[in-house]
């Protein structure tokens, strides 16, 4: 989920969820939220984090679905 793929990429380098909050203009318990997938993300949401994050949105891509 995007979520976890967010929070994991915050935690590899020690950033911290304040900065997602400050840049979506949400409350620390929806950021907290959709860390742990229990709010989903807008596609506007998406792109800002992608902004700040300075990471392309395929970094949060599932490729689970792709066949082997």
């Amino acid at each position: 989920m995007i979520g976890t793929k967010i929070k994991r990429y915050l935690d590899e380098r020690y950033l911290k969820q304040k900065i997602l909050q400050e840049a979506l203009g949400l409350s620390k318990s929806t950021i907290s939220n959709i860390l742990s997938n229990k709010r989903k993300l807008s596609s506007e949401e998406l792109y800002m984090v992608c902004a700040v994050l300075n990471v392309s949105a395929d970094y949060f891509k599932d490729w689970s679905w792709r066949c082997y």
